[in-house]
């Protein structure tokens, strides 16, 4: 799943547009960069912890030539899952139910309910489908053993 993905997600969930469901992505993503970069953890229950980790100054290879090369000491963000984020991962636990998606599917299928009834007068009856009949898979003939060489 992308950024826009994320969005489009986000959006139906709250039933909202998807320049409010931006707004708020990029406003959480804007926040959290902020505190890390400052030094500040930023944990979400639940999800994880956001953090900034230092990497010290070290000495390196340069893979084609071999010569060492120094590598100077930076910081970097780190991201620690939640126990809750990672029992849904591994498949423990299930996701939170969706019900603003469950609202918008029923009221298309309210609209088409309604317009059924005058679409039912009009239409013969048609015969029941017949059952279709499943392939039979074919089996393939073992392999045969190579020939031994004399």
């Amino acid at each position: 799943m992308n950024k826009a993905e994320l969005i489009d997600a986000v959006a139906a969930r709250l039933d909202g547009s998807k320049k409010a469901a931006a707004d708020a992505l990029e406003a959480f993503i804007d926040t959290v960069a902020a505190a890390v970069a400052k030094g500040d953890k930023v944990s979400i229950t639940g999800f994880g912890t956001f953090s900034k980790s230092d990497r010290p100054a070290r000495t390196g290879r340069n893979p084609q030539t071999g010569a060492p090369v120094k590598i100077k000491a930076t910081s970097v963000p780190k991201f620690k899952a939640g126990a809750e984020f990672k029992a849904i991962v591994s498949g423990k636990k299930k996701a939170a139910a969706k019900p603003a998606a469950k609202k918008a599917a029923a009221k298309p299928a309210a609209k088409k309910a309604a317009a059924k009834p005058a679409a039912k007068k009009a239409v013969a009856k048609k015969a029941p489908a017949k059952p279709v009949a499943k392939k039979a898979v074919a089996k393939k003939a073992p392999a045969k053993k190579a020939a031994k060489k004399r």
